[in-house]
């Protein structure tokens, strides 16, 4: 890139914070219903209910980095994080940062401290988990992305993000333990108990 292209292009990521901050500021002065979860995706406003199934398998994951990592471990659920791409601010079901992470100059985590992504699908919004939101974590060098489908019954793990994709995806079907020795979270996820809808 020249140095022209790199400042269009930071000036460009400015903008599309501030417009992110602006639709946040106005989403967090709507009655949004407690239990929903709002993000947007690719400029696009998405509220999903959160359910008991949901919950579920985001409580299980999050135990189990909490059981590897210990209690200090970041860990977020629901929190915003701007990834790459045209106004991508997503509230992933379960993110783990760098232990070194810390938040920009306006209070956000960052998408380059960004180590492991879980979602959980939701039927009206599974396309953004398997689409866009892939491709995002892909760009953003997520090592580790994994997709728990109760609809399926089965789990997608993606990893070794490389140009915008993930050169592996391995589906492994709930009651399967997850092998992600040998990745940055390095422990056996187990889906036994993952429950299904």
């Amino acid at each position: 890139m020249t140095v022209l292209e790199d400042r269009i292009a930071m000036a460009d990521a400015d903008a599309n914070t501030e417009r992110l901050d602006e639709w946040f500021k106005r989403l967090e002065r709507m009655p949004v219903p407690e239990g929903f979860r709002v993000e947007i995706v690719g400029g696009y406003v998405y509220m999903t209910p959160q359910r008991e199934t949901h919950w579920g398998i985001i409580r299980r994951i999050t135990r189990a980095l909490e059981d590897r990592f210990g209690m200090d471990v970041k860990v977020f659920s629901d929190v915003r994080i701007d990834f790459p791409g045209y106004q991508n601010g997503f509230c992933p079901d379960i993110a783990m940062l760098k232990d070194s992470a810390k938040k920009d100059d306006k209070g956000h985590w960052r998408h380059q401290d960004v180590e492991f992504v879980a979602e959980v699908v939701s039927k009206g919004t599974a396309p953004n988990d398997y689409g866009p939101k892939k491709t995002a974590y892909a760009v953003a060098e997520v090592p580790v992305y994994v997709v728990a489908d109760p609809y399926q019954g089965r789990c997608f793990v993606y990893t070794d993000p490389k140009e915008g994709d993930y050169e592996n995806r391995t589906p492994v079907d709930f009651g399967t333990d997850i092998d992600l020795t040998g990745t940055v979270v390095d422990l056996v996820l187990k889906t036994d108990a993952f429950p299904r809808d």
